[in-house]
């Protein structure tokens, strides 16, 4: 059975180390259990009211410094009484985290200036505190933020005091803004204060870093990476795409008695010529010392894997059927988001409710009985030879085996073979002829693919009508190609090769 052929798996498109780094469950033993609940009608409570003093004492202190700020003034680092009202914020937001617990950050590393460094990257991002607990430490920074940040209650107003710099995930023309403005601050000569970027774009659960995006590293200039840990013995403050809400988090951190927290700077990361015109690698060489810094692994998911995931829960999948990681299989195989979301789509429509499929729902899938030519493309799809396709190894399958094969001289080539008297038409007799010596399959099972192919409903299949078939389950073209091979090699072995044909089949 060697007529398509297996696509080497030792280096190609293999699977990450980290198979899903969006996802955190608490793990919480009894006596942790007995400490929150303690805590919970103790130090939770004054924790809380403390917070919320500080943020309603901190608010019109925002308010004054934004007071009559004009679009010239905004463009323009804050400086004079603003600039003293902003650092009086900083002052509350550190006090702010030492009520939550956060008695102590140790900090690591010899920060570097403005000048040095226009841009601090920080990673790994495991929580929404990462966006303030850092700015506690880094003061005179603005952060790149999510466009959403300036409209939260109360916080939205203090935010907009670092002069942050906005950006919208969705929106294409927001993103070149954003890298545009952050431009603009890095070659202020250290006018501006640094900004402070998560290059990853997304919450992880730390164990290993994602891909960088390349909007802290366009502007060719030095970056200083900034490693950030959470050494705690129960990790309360991970927030993931599956994982506790950002509520649970709140409450389970402020009912810690201390919470630990590490920010180390690592030196300032000056680009080559060759990084310099091409941000991605630039990205790519920050993001390998942070992690040898870190101890911990990088691999190729993106923000897009966690799109991948929430569309898999509204399909009904567990959510970790989208994570493939995206930007390698689109790097490889020339497939762009939609297209993958596409497929996930057509994914959901044949697997299981544990985002599997089996060679019985494989089968299921194209109309066909479990006969060796399907066992054998069966195969090329599991990668991993576990028995069943993920959604993964499924788009991977469609693009370098099914899909390459679908080519309109395989499809004509089919439609002769099918077409056994030559009239330039499919009847009946003549699908359930190959069909049965190809595929074992019965006439029952014909007659409902006969049905599902035939749409003109005249007694017998067109060529438009076959290709229309095939083009929606490309799966098909590989088993034509076998069957072409299969049928090959009956005439070479002499006038009996139908019946060699059939009992190989059976």
């Amino acid at each position: 059975m060697d007529w398509i052929p297996r696509v080497p798996r030792k280096n190609s498109l293999i699977l990450p180390e980290i198979k899903n780094p969006f996802t955190h469950r608490l793990k919480l033993s009894w006596c942790d259990w007995i400490k929150i609940a303690i805590m919970t009608v103790t130090i939770f409570p004054l924790r809380c009211m403390l917070i919320i003093l500080i943020v309603i004492a901190a608010w019109p202190i925002g308010f004054v410094c934004l007071y009559g700020v004009t679009e010239d003034e905004n463009s323009k680092p804050f400086v004079g009484w603003r600039r003293v009202l902003r650092r009086c914020i900083e002052i509350l937001w550190r006090s702010m985290f030492f009520v939550g617990g956060f008695h102590w950050i140790t900090v690591k590393g010899q920060r570097a200036s403005a000048r040095q460094a226009p841009i601090l990257a920080l990673a790994p991002h495991s929580s929404f505190l990462d966006t303030m607990l850092p700015g506690t430490v880094l003061q005179a920074t603005s952060p790149v933020a999510k466009a959403a940040a300036a409209d939260i209650f109360l916080f939205g107003h203090l935010i907009r005091t670092t002069q942050p710099v906005y950006v919208s995930r969705d929106n294409q023309g927001s993103r070149i803004d954003t890298i545009e403005e952050i431009k603009r601050r890095a070659v202020s000569g250290g006018a501006w204060s640094q900004v402070m970027i998560f290059p990853e774009g997304t919450c992880t659960n730390r164990s290993c870093l994602i891909t960088f995006k390349p909007g802290a590293f366009i502007p060719g200039v030095p970056v200083q990476p900034v490693c950030i840990r959470y050494p705690n013995k129960v990790d309360t403050v991970t927030w993931t795409w599956d994982g506790p809400a950002a509520a649970m988090i709140f409450w389970i951190t402020l009912c810690q008695l201390h919470n630990k927290m590490e920010v180390e700077f690592l030196p300032v990361h000056v680009p080559t010529d060759e990084e310099i015109a091409n941000p991605k690698l630039f990205a790519s060489a920050v993001r390998t010392k942070m992690a040898q810094c870190l101890k911990i692994p990088v691999t190729d998911h993106t923000f897009d894997d966690c799109k991948l995931m929430v569309y898999a829960a509204k399909r009904k999948l567990p959510m970790a059927t989208g994570l493939i990681e995206f930007q390698k299989l689109s790097r490889r195989l020339g497939l762009k988001y939609d297209k993958i979301k596409e497929l996930l789509e057509k994914f959901s429509n044949i697997s299981n409710k544990h985002g599997q499929i089996t060679i019985d729902e494989f089968s299921e899938h194209l109309g066909l009985p479990v006969s060796q030519p399907l066992q054998h493309l069966f195969s090329l799809y599991d990668r991993d030879g576990s028995g069943s396709i993920d959604f993964r190894e499924y788009v991977i399958g469609l693009s370098l085996i099914s899909m390459p094969a679908n080519t309109e001289e395989t499809i004509q080539l089919a439609f002769k073979l099918f077409d056994v008297d030559g009239d330039g038409f499919i009847s009946r007799e003549d699908l359930t002829t190959i069909l049965h010596q190809a595929f074992s399959m019965n006439e029952f099972d014909v007659e409902k693919l006969f049905a599902d192919v035939h749409t003109a409903r005249n007694g017998k299949i067109s060529f438009d009508e076959f290709k229309a078939y095939a083009s929606q389950k490309p799966e098909y073209a590989s088993l034509f190609v076998t069957y072409q091979g299969m049928k090959k090699k009956s005439v070479a072995n002499g006038p009996n090769g139908g019946n060699h044909i059939k009992s190989k089949s059976e």
